[in-house]
């Protein structure tokens, strides 16, 4: 499906949000995001891990990732181009599936850190408000929710590798 987005579409009616706090500095929740063996671990719904992630971690640079489903089927591969990275502060990149005339949402992704915790803030904006009701019809929200769930994981473990 590759909804098209309508003319009197506003970018609040395309965007969803969501925000999560972390008991860690904003540096390992960059590196989670920045490198394929930490994606690995966290990325996607729980149950769904990256079996294919591919990263070339520099704006101009691309990843490539597919998830494979607890019944062992690999979904279709998506990916994107990183459009912005600001080490330690933000991470922008537009992603779709790789398919003909897939429609792309950018992904906004900062973190706020404050006296060493950090908020995770990842801004979706979809093509349209259609692409972004389908998505979040099939557990976008979920999803995310989900695999931050197991970032906080991935995080915990850079955290503790660091302390004497």
């Amino acid at each position: 499906m590759s909804p098209s987005k309508s003319a009197n579409e506003s970018e609040a009616d395309r965007a969803f949000v969501i925000r999560r706090e972390f008991d860690a500095p904003a540096r390992l929740l960059f590196l989670a995001y920045s490198k394929p063996e930490h994606l690995m671990k966290w990325f996607g719904p729980k149950g769904w891990p990256l079996t294919l992630c591919e990263v070339d971690f520099r704006v101009g640079g691309r990843f490539r990732f597919a998830m494979t489903g607890p019944d062992g089927a690999q979904n279709s591969p998506f990916g994107g181009e990183y459009l912005e990275i600001v080490p330690n502060r933000r991470i922008v990149f537009d992603n779709a599936f790789e398919q003909p005339d897939a429609p792309k949402m950018v992904m906004t992704v900062t973190f706020d850190e404050t006296a060493g915790r950090t908020t995770l803030t990842l801004h979706t904006l979809f093509e349209s408000t259609a692409m972004k009701n389908e998505y979040l019809g099939l557990g976008f929200a979920d999803g995310t929710g989900s695999a931050f769930d197991q970032l906080v994981d991935v995080v915990a473990a850079l955290h503790a590798k660091e302390r004497p």
